[in-house]
């Protein structure tokens, strides 16, 4: 992957705190910052098209899961809830956390994706949420349009 491709950086609450990094697109990294502060845009994003749909339907979106990596793929569910009972819809992460974020939900990875793809962090310190925020934006102030050319 090139240098300038955003990667979405994912750590477990608890436990040995794992990180698991997967390579996202530009606009679901310009999504995921939206949701992470706040900003609402003038009209909606698809995700928050997904999140007014899921609404409409009267499904409530319960959680995302991280599930698995093949060939470099990583694949995440939405697990929803309505009056058909409980429905599972297959998605990219990136995808997945820009709904989750928006939405409130908790977001997890299965232990089987951690144990073969996470990776032990040796912090001594451990980024406040404020830290972590301060990061990303950072990361996104400096995307540059030439970033997304192929």
């Amino acid at each position: 992957m090139p240098s300038n491709t955003p990667v979405l950086m994912l750590r477990e609450s608890g436990g040995n705190r794992r990180m698991l990094a997967i390579y996202i697109g530009g606009p679901e990294a310009s999504s995921i910052h939206f949701a992470l502060e706040g900003i609402t845009p003038e009209r909606p994003l698809t995700h928050d098209l997904f999140v007014s749909l899921f609404g409409v339907a009267e499904a409530e979106l319960r959680s995302i899961v991280i599930t698995e990596v093949v060939d470099s793929t990583y694949f995440a569910e939405l697990h929803l809830k309505g009056s058909g009972g409980e429905r599972i819809v297959s998605c990219r992460p990136s995808d997945a956390v820009a709904v989750a974020l928006r939405a409130g939900v908790p977001m997890y990875a299965t232990e089987a994706l951690m144990d073969e793809v996470g990776k032990a962090t040796t912090m001594t310190h451990v980024d406040t949420e404020e830290e972590i925020l301060d990061e990303f934006r950072d990361f996104i102030d400096n995307i540059r349009p030439e970033d997304f050319q192929g």
